[in-house]
């Protein structure tokens, strides 16, 4: 089987990059934002945010009908700039985070699972994404 092309979602938030930053990485804020759509939530989230730290972050449909935990161990952790993971199976995630002026530019970069089709991935990762500047640009 031939290997998958890397999916990228992107968006561009109204806020400083350490406001970003602390919104993207505190298990208090995560619990708010990631989640797809409103039929979906977050009800815990840890997260050790060094080199070989862990996270894990529980999804959850609201009807109760299904739920995974979404976790992986950071490779890399540069302030405000880069974060780079590994999930269990081996796929590997980078998400940038660049300010211009008063805004930041969040880049994530993903191996896709071989379970669903790319563009269904790319639609949920971005989905979550957009929900992530709502909650961001929401916050005063």
């Amino acid at each position: 089987m031939a290997e998958q092309k890397k999916i990228t979602v992107e968006a561009t938030i109204n806020a400083p990059v350490t406001k970003v930053w602390h919104a993207w990485n505190t298990p208090g804020d995560i619990v708010k934002w990631n989640t797809p759509d409103p039929s979906w939530h977050c009800p815990s989230s840890e997260n050790d945010l060094r080199v070989k730290g862990m996270f894990k972050n529980r999804m959850e449909a609201k009807d109760g009908s299904f739920g995974f935990d979404f976790e992986g161990t950071y490779d890399k952790v540069e302030l405000n700039r880069e974060i780079g993971y590994t999930m269990p199976d081996g796929r590997k995630v980078a998400t940038l985070f660049a300010e211009i002026g008063s805004k930041t530019t969040v880049t994530t970069t993903f191996d896709p699972e071989t379970q669903n089709d790319p563009e269904f991935q790319k639609q949920g990762w971005q989905a979550i994404l957009d929900n992530f500047v709502r909650y961001v640009e929401s916050k005063n």
